[in-house]
């Protein structure tokens, strides 16, 4: 059997349950594709619910200023990523209908390589070689050495089976995230196990290989926490400028650095002498 038959023979009777593998609508794919990058699948699943039932298209997205966007995101983190779903709302309702095409998709904001591959593969079923954190992890070990970013979508495109792009995405992502885990790999179980070149012996390929994730920095003390305190809060209330050092738990030159980097980016306004979401 070809290594895509035991990767399918493999996964299909095993996929995850995930709700987002029960639609094909491009809108909600792509939500969850954004939720997905930095976040966890299970703190994802209940705000992934929760955003469509606010924002069921592109149209009632669009039609929403940003602030209320980024209310309904409070709790995912990265903000910037509700920013980049809002203008690609706008965008797609500009256009009349989501791009089909891998470059019509990498030209909406904020919409990446492995993001635009993730929509043609998982909405439209078009043959596209998706690349995740798992994807890529699977990829090095089996093959036994760190890969670049053109080598591991070289890989990954040589493989996709025609007509069956997104169970073969959806089963070698499954396989990354169950059996071929960053520690503790159940090689002994996996399908690919006779041809790995690795098997979990010696050094880690996938340490450092292209779009293998690496060990977030402490998130206690942060950049991130503190902006995020600041985003959670104003997602109920205007902040004056004068107790922004305190909601955000430091000094007021690091804050007022933050602030100024969340105002260029969009994220907050300043009216006066007081902050509030767009």
């Amino acid at each position: 059997m070809t290594l895509t038959g035991r990767v399918l023979a493999w996964g299909v009777p095993r996929l995850r349950d995930l709700p987002w593998r029960h639609t094909r609508d491009p809108w909600e794919v792509l939500v969850s594709e954004v939720m997905l990058q930095q976040t966890q699948v299970p703190r994802v699943i209940p705000k992934w619910h929760a955003f469509l039932a606010e924002f069921p298209t592109t149209a009632a997205c669009a039609a929403a200023p940003l602030g209320d966007v980024l209310r309904c995101w409070q709790g995912l983190g990265y903000p910037r990523r509700a920013r980049n779903l809002h203008a690609t709302a706008m965008e797609v309702e500009r256009l009349g209908a989501f791009p089909r095409s891998l470059d019509g998709l990498l030209a909406l904001p904020g919409v990446g390589a492995y993001t635009a591959r993730a929509v043609l593969a998982f909405a439209f079923e078009a043959d596209a070689a998706v690349v995740d954190t798992n994807i890529a992890r699977v990829y090095a070990r089996h093959e036994g050495t760190r890969l670049t970013p053109k080598q591991v979508q070289t890989l990954a495109d040589a493989q996709v089976p025609a007509g069956d792009a997104w169970a073969w995405n959806q089963c070698l992502m499954d396989l990354g995230a169950v059996l071929c885990r960053p520690s503790a790999p159940g090689c002994a179980e996996c399908p690919l196990v006779d041809t790995c070149a690795w098997q979990g012996r010696g050094d880690d390929p996938a340490i450092g290989s292209a779009g293998v994730s690496r060990t977030q920095a402490r998130f206690e003390g942060s950049d991130r926490q503190a902006r995020g305190r600041l985003m959670r809060v104003l997602s109920s209330r205007p902040v004056p400028v004068t107790d922004v050092a305190a909601v955000m738990g430091c000094a007021t030159d690091r804050a007022d650095r933050l602030v100024a980097s969340l105002v260029h980016d969009g994220l907050v306004v300043r009216d006066g002498d007081r902050l509030r979401l767009p």
